[in-house]
């Protein structure tokens, strides 16, 4: 009995620690905790441990409640158990939004920071898993690129799988991860548990939206941004006028939206989304590459970014103009076809133009990039011709959404144990390598005289950076080269 004592004495610690709670909480909230661990009774005079930190804390609490069989070991039992306990020391939705909505009037940064912490020390925002993720920049011709080997999100187990496919069932509620509904949901098998959830009304242009952090953050202050209404996301004037009207809440932040097309869109195109945070990106620092003007649109800055990715930035100090100088853009881009540079608007009645917006403040201007999309598959490229293409899928070969575009590199962890596999045989050491890394590493081999331990690890670092910037090259429509810079010319003109 003394040690799950002191395990629940010292959660209840860290919770007043964190300011979770007030010392007159304590006791309630140890009884909560106990009600549902299952526990009847309770060491008074334990001394709780100040050394574990709370995602410690909670595992080793659903490791005792494995063990005494009160929950199967399985991923989402064990999620489902850790967010309830959690859900204890947290204020209701009402409550969370006042308090923000306090610290707003101070200063809009003081209410996202006091949010944010709240989402990591709830454990919300998985900052333990998070941890195990190699991240690490490497530089490029279009500046200081992003890499994350993803390793944060834990593996289902086959028994885990195995439950899903029994208890499926057609359940509506909530509709999907991104719905409101989420927040308080206790979750199920094949649902991530939300007890633990909370979100932020942040009405945009008269609808309601809100703001949550997502549970896996990639950067500082990684944010979504939803619509209360379920419904498919669509790049339209609409969005630009959300978009600016939210930097103009939280001017230190940046928003974007993936793309509404499958293959150049995000993992949930069904639900209305954005994604923002508190980080500048490889892509926010890009140089203008040349200017241009937007003949009905003339006071309007308008300049192609040195970007792989063929992207338009506008400034503009009136919000109003920026958002109709992008939907003159985005109607013209929707429509338009140049057969020299393999760009159709159309196969039959299906379109393949889009758009992936950015909008961020900058020198008292409202700024917003409009990066070109196209989703046409091809015989020769039946992935996506405006996607990574086969030599560049021993990296990546999923779909290139906001966070890739802007300049951050989310690759699969397969990734880590290979590139450990390949140091070694950078460093003639015998050992077997992925086939489909071969043509590249003999490619290093060639390259580089004289690899060594001290080494050996920037070479690798270096060489996935410039992989990612082909496969950011990859994705543009309007090419780098010459040739691709005069079709991008022809678009322009056509502005």
């Amino acid at each position: 009995m003394t040690d799950i004592s002191q395990l629940v004495e010292s959660l209840v610690a860290k919770a007043l620690e964190k300011e979770l709670i007030q010392p007159s909480d304590a006791i309630y909230t140890r009884n909560q905790l106990l009600g549902i661990l299952e526990i009847n009774g309770f060491e008074e005079n334990v001394s709780p441990n100040f050394d574990r930190d709370i995602p410690d804390l909670l595992d080793a609490l659903t490791d005792d409640a494995v063990h005494r069989k009160i929950i199967d070991n399985l991923l989402d039992e064990r999620e489902k158990l850790q967010a309830l306990l959690m859900n204890v020391f947290l204020s209701k939705p009402s409550e969370v939004n006042h308090l923000f909505y306090q610290k707003y009037k101070q200063a809009p940064e003081k209410a996202t920071d006091y949010f944010y912490q709240l989402s990591k020390d709830s454990n919300y925002i998985q900052t333990k898993r998070i941890e195990k993720n190699i991240q690490f920049k490497t530089e490029s011709e279009y500046g200081e690129l992003d890499i994350t080997i993803n390793l944060s999100k834990p593996e289902k187990d086959p028994e885990q799988i195995r439950r899903e496919r029994e208890l499926k069932q057609d359940f509506s509620y909530p509709k999907c991860l991104l719905c409101a509904e989420n927040e308080g949901y206790a979750g199920r098998i094949g649902h991530p548990a939300r007890s633990n959830h909370r979100i932020i009304e942040v009405p945009l242009e008269g609808e309601k939206w809100f703001l949550q952090y997502s549970p896996y953050v990639y950067y500082n202050e990684h944010s979504i941004v939803f619509a209360r209404e379920h419904r498919p996301m669509k790049i339209n004037r609409d969005s630009f006028s959300r978009l600016t009207a939210f930097v103009e809440k939280f001017p230190h932040y940046f928003i974007g939206s993936n793309a509404d097309l499958p293959i150049v869109g995000g993992s949930i195109l069904s639900h209305d989304h954005y994604q923002g945070g508190n980080y500048t990106f490889a892509m926010t620092k890009a140089d203008d590459e040349f200017t241009f003007n937007l003949e009905s649109f003339s006071d309007v800055d308008a300049a192609v970014i040195k970007w792989p990715m063929s992207v338009i930035r506008l400034r503009h100090r009136d919000r109003q103009r920026l958002i109709e100088a992008a939907d003159h853009i985005l109607k013209n881009w929707r429509e338009y076809s140049d057969e020299d540079a393999d760009i159709y608007a159309f196969t039959g009645n299906t379109p393949h133009n889009t758009i992936t917006p950015i909008v961020r403040k900058r020198d008292q201007q409202f700024e917003i990039d409009l990066v070109l999309r196209n989703n046409r598959q091809t015989d020769e490229h039946p992935m996506g011709l405006f996607h990574p293409h086969e030599d560049v899928h021993h990296i990546k070969k999923e779909n290139i959404g906001l966070i890739e575009v802007m300049g951050l590199a989310v690759l699969p962890p397969r990734l880590k144990d290979e590139m450990d596999d390949i140091k070694k045989h950078l460093l003639d050491e015998t050992v077997n390598i992925a086939e489909y890394h071969y043509n590249w590493v003999q490619s290093i081999k060639e390259r580089y005289s004289n690899i060594t331990d001290e080494n050996v690890q920037h070479i690798i670092e270096k060489e996935l950076g410039l992989k990612f910037a082909r496969v950011l090259e990859d994705a543009g429509v309007f090419k780098t080269s010459a040739e691709g810079r005069q079709a991008f010319k022809r678009f322009l003109k056509q502005l």
